[in-house]
């Protein structure tokens, strides 16, 4: 078992974990000449740290000198796994890094990413943000005994090895049959490549060091920290390849974007950008339709920290009500692999958040959040605030109900544990003990995106499934023998 951090879980109820992202991708390529002076380990490194959000059961990063690839992976958090005396054994001139989620897969060493695979030619390695959903009709292409691990990453990686030409044409090949969300970043031992899928569910960008290297993460947040220069967004369908003779791109098959809208909900960090939009300015606008469609007579606007914190300074601007913090929360939350005890338990979120009397009791509170799944936590906050004096708690969501599970990369629980999937809005609010809830509309929250709604995938929604997917191609344990 791995060791904990001696912190609190992320999540502010291990019963009611927040949506979970299948992971955060980053390869930086530099000339051979830059190698010593740009340390693409430690580069690789610093953009893991700004995408741990995305992902934190483990974390890898795989580094070429041009003749061999050396691969380090181990579980939990990237500052967990990594320190300086691991980071200065990887010397090379590309990386490629990752931080992990699983959606599918259990999370295990074997599991980890990068994914590692000798071909013909020398080595592969090959990480992957999101979610296949015909990987069992994948898997039937290779010979038996083939998967060393069970996780869609290691079919596809599987796929390219073995393929007997190039990555590239390797690529060109199998991505087209490959359906589901991928955003792939991966490498040989000279030549960095991404891949996004056509729908582009999931977000992808190239960035450069002045003109001397290049970097490819999940978001732009992510090329800020390392100082790279945003260039433009990998297209959905978009095949590159960057070595000594620059940004090679082609298409392996048409575009059809279908950008996922819970990133400007809860996934993406708030200092990103995608599709042009500020995710941040998203969130705050989210809020302010929000006072609008549900307006209430209040006294405070709270945030529960820190998802909620956008759109609760968004309410309040609209609404003209002040905002005010009422939740102080744990600044050293992380993971931890001791399972508490139930009377532990029952302490639960208070260790995690705990309300400020003073500027609460007595007062009428808007609570913002961006999202309810089984409603554990949300229900849980109501009663401490409702404990420490409040005299109404109005709950306020700036998303519309989660009602359908994602098969794209976020590990969203079965439609059957979803408080949405059951209860009516009413039926939610009694749940919660909260004196009124209000949901934002499917309509308002894509508005605020500015993003068409024909080239968003709300199906965590509205149930409308952009790529139809088969009941034998989901579930996170697909390629693992059945313990019943």
């Amino acid at each position: 078992m791995p060791l904990g951090d001696g912190r609190l879980s992320h999540d502010l109820d291990p019963s009611d974990r927040s949506p979970q992202d299948a992971c955060g991708v980053f390869g930086v390529w530099v000339p051979p000449s830059e190698a010593s002076r740009a340390e693409v380990s430690k580069l690789t490194y610093y953009g893991l740290y700004a995408l741990q959000h995305r992902g934190q059961e483990s974390a890898g990063i795989a580094v070429s000198d041009g003749s061999r690839i050396v691969v380090f992976k181990d579980m939990g958090l990237v500052a967990q796994v990594f320190d300086e005396s691991v980071l200065n054994t990887l010397r090379g001139h590309l990386a490629v890094g990752h931080c992990r989620y699983s959606t599918t897969g259990s999370p295990t060493w074997e599991n980890a990413q990068p994914t590692f695979r000798s071909t013909d030619a020398g080595g592969l390695a090959l990480t992957h943000n999101g979610n296949l959903i015909n990987t069992p009709e994948l898997a039937a292409r290779l010979d038996p005994g083939v998967l060393t691990a069970t996780s869609d990453t290691e079919v596809l990686a599987a796929l390219l090895a073995t393929h007997g030409g190039g990555p590239m044409e390797a690529a060109r090949e199998i991505l087209p049959a490959t359906r589901g969300a991928y955003s792939l970043v991966f490498m040989d031992e000279g030549t960095l490549y991404a891949a996004r899928d056509p729908e582009g569910i999931r977000p992808l960008v190239l960035g450069s060091f002045e003109d001397v290297g290049w970097v490819v993460a999940s978001e732009t947040a992510a090329l800020d920290i390392v100082g790279a220069r945003f260039v433009r967004e990998i297209e959905p369908g978009e095949l590159i390849a960057i070595d000594a003779d620059g940004v090679r791109s082609e298409r392996f098959a048409e575009p059809r974007p279908k950008g996922c809208l819970f990133e400007y909900v809860y996934l993406a960090r708030p200092d990103t950008t995608i599709a042009g939009r500020s995710v941040q300015a998203t969130r705050v606008e989210v809020g302010r339709r929000l006072a609008r469609e549900h307006p209430v007579e209040a006294d405070l606007v709270i945030p529960t920290p820190e998802s909620g914190t956008p759109a609760a300074i968004g309410y309040a601007e609209a609404s003209g009500i002040p905002y005010g913090q009422g939740l102080v929360k744990n600044s050293y939350v992380g993971r931890t692999f001791i399972q508490p005890s139930q009377t532990i338990r029952q302490l639960g979120i208070r260790l995690k958040l705990n309300p400020l009397r003073e500027a609460i009791e007595g007062r009428r509170l808007i609570v913002v959040d961006d999202s309810i799944v089984r409603g554990n936590t949300q229900r849980a906050i109501v009663r401490m605030l409702r404990d420490a004096g409040a005299a109404e708690v109005h709950v306020r969501i700036s998303s519309p109900p989660v009602k359908w599970p994602c098969f794209y990369g976020i590990d969203f629980a079965t439609r059957a544990e979803l408080i949405a999937g059951n209860l009516s809005v009413e039926e939610i609010r009694d749940s919660l003990g909260a004196d009124s809830l209000g949901y934002i509309s499917l309509d308002e929250l894509i508005a605020a995106s500015q993003i068409p709604k024909d080239r968003l995938c709300r199906a965590c929604f509205d149930g409308v499934y952009p790529i139809p997917v088969d009941e034998d191609s989901r579930g996170k344990h697909l390629l693992e023998p059945s313990t019943t």
